[in-house]
């Protein structure tokens, strides 16, 4: 008999599905029994919050949904910050868990792992959730998922399935499932108003957001064509190439490009929710647009959030540019010495004379790591070189930058998303950047990744505490109550749970360290010592 447990693993396999993130519970083993039958591989966290970082950074580096088996109760209940961090930052992931047997849900009877009701828990934090009563229900409600990650603003979604239903007979289901929709096109009315505005505009600027990163190609080629200088997004890193004569960075929250958007005359923001996380970090509420908005968004909700627009484009990011760009003719041939190259420069000589001399040690670093690994993935977490990176890293493509710095903010997810990183680009480099702090959150997921023969590397940036959060009561004057924490030995504790583990002495060591760590089939944790000499001087 086919169980939908196994019909479930069929069906995603035939989705495309590769690996999934997960850790057996009795509520959910069922669910493991059709694997072996497919090609399907499983990885195994040390914690639910983990396997939600995981598929995270799986679906960031390529592009398609992060896949998770969870048990009912606290197995949801451990994955919902991962959720969060995915739900703000639009990444698509599928959390599939257990639920106790249909009879009993709401019942309050003290069942193993019973919540009054998961589904309403969950909802918050996913596209949508549904609790699966039937094994004929599976095709349609898994089309309805994948539909949303090919076609709408992509987010978690959650589909549980009660532990009697997983056992179901479903040889009788009709497998068909639903074809993937087609992107949002723009109305082509919409499109020429646009190309009009963008004509006549003197002083245009283009805001890019993580919505465009799978159009580098046709950013390019519409900044160029309207010679606009452009601000991305973190999310948004690499989709200009590296040293693009029209890019300010990711600065929009600093004085000199936060100037330059006040005084364009046409704003084009693309795949941008606008939020505070990417154009307001020093929360001042002071980053504003006085010319006309042109928004382009997936997601017609989004079109009006935070800004209003003038002209609100509901279309995929590329489609519409690609629309654009018909309207706009060729792109010109763009040179240091252009009106909006000019414009660029200008802003970027002012950022260059802004920069802390704190962040001395840490641009260095990352420098090194780049010119070691020029195709390295950098997955993060909220630490200080992520905060200074965000503004001064460049990464030579997209989907090579991400952190948990933006949207929720969550600690201790650098670590395990660049272990789904690795899995999902396996050939690339792959550096995990995190603080002393947020490695604590999720340190035991390095036994994860000596299972999996991810071999990453670890650049622990160790200042003993909560170092950013230790200045900022400084500056206020608050009791610095918390901020000074234990911590361990970070290197005897890595090579206890199988890694290479060094402290680095130099950048010249660093160097050394980074390709030992890039050839290797286990996890290498680099320490970087915040008060080491090297970190701060000159050479």
């Amino acid at each position: 008999m086919l169980t939908c447990g196994e019909l479930l693993v069929q069906l995603l396999e035939s989705y495309g599905v590769e690996v999934v993130f997960g850790i057996p519970g009795v509520h959910t083993v069922e669910l493991y029994r059709g694997l072996p039958a497919t090609r399907i591989r499983h990885i195994t966290p040390r914690h639910e919050q983990g396997a939600g970082f995981m598929a995270d950074g799986y679906a960031r580096a390529s592009g398609k949904p992060g896949v998770c088996f969870i048990i009912t109760g606290p197995g949801m209940t451990n994955i919902m910050t991962a959720m969060g961090q995915a739900y703000a930052d639009s990444i698509p992931m599928l959390v599939i868990s257990s639920v106790n047997r249909v009879a009993e849900l709401g019942m309050g009877g003290g069942r193993l792992h019973e919540l009054p009701s998961q589904r309403q828990v969950i909802a918050g934090a996913s596209a949508f959730s549904h609790t699966l009563m039937r094994p004929d229900e599976l095709p349609a409600v898994l089309s309805r998922a994948f539909a949303i990650f090919a076609s709408g603003r992509p987010r978690p979604v959650h589909i549980e399935i009660p532990i009697d239903v997983i056992t179901a007979n479903a040889e009788h289901v009709n497998r068909k499932l639903g074809a993937p929709p087609s992107r949002p096109a723009p109305c082509p009315d919409a499109i020429a108003r646009a190309a009009k505005m963008l004509k006549t505009a003197k002083r245009p600027v283009v805001l890019l957001g993580g919505g465009s990163c799978d159009a580098s190609a046709e950013a390019t080629a519409l900044v160029e064509a309207l010679d606009a200088p452009v601000a991305n997004t973190i999310n948004a890193k690499g989709v200009l190439p590296k040293n693009h004569p029209l890019s300010v960075g990711s600065n929009q929250s600093l004085v000199p490009v936060r100037e330059l958007v006040l005084d364009a005359d046409v704003v084009l923001a693309i795949g941008t929710e606008l939020g505070e996380t990417d154009y307001d970090v020093v929360f001042d509420g002071q980053f504003r647009i006085g010319g006309a908005l042109i928004r382009v968004d997936i997601d017609p909700a989004q079109l009006h959030s935070n800004f209003i627009a003038d002209l609100a484009i509901l279309s995929d990011a590329k489609l519409a540019i690609r629309s654009l760009l018909q309207h706009l003719g060729a792109p010109k041939s763009i040179g240091a010495d252009s009106p909006g190259s000019t414009r660029a420069a200008k802003v970027r000589r002012e950022l260059a004379q802004q920069w802390p001399e704190t962040w001395r040690g840490q641009r260095r670093t990352l420098e090194t790591v780049q010119e070691v690994l020029p195709n390295v993935l950098i997955a993060g977490d909220s630490t200080q070189p992520v905060y200074s990176g965000n503004h001064l890293y460049e990464p030579t493509q997209p989907r090579s930058w991400f952190n948990s710095s933006t949207g929720y903010g969550t600690l201790g997810y650098g670590l395990p998303a660049a272990i789904g990183a690795k899995l999902a680009a396996p050939t690339r480099p792959v550096v995990a950047l995190i603080g002393d702090g947020g490695l604590q959150f999720t340190f035991a997921e390095l036994a994860s990744a000596v299972e999996a023969e991810a071999g990453i590397v670890v650049l622990l940036w160790n200042n003993h505490g909560y170092g950013e959060i230790k200045r900022y009561m400084d500056r206020r004057d608050i009791p610095q109550i918390g901020v000074d924490i234990f911590t361990p030995d970070f290197l005897a504790a890595s090579r206890a749970l199988g890694c290479d583990a060094e402290r680095a002495t130099s950048f010249e060591h660093l160097s050394e360290l980074l390709q030992r760590g890039a050839r290797a089939k286990k996890p290498l944790v680099i320490e970087l010592m915040e008060s080491a000499d090297f970190m701060n001087t000159e050479n």
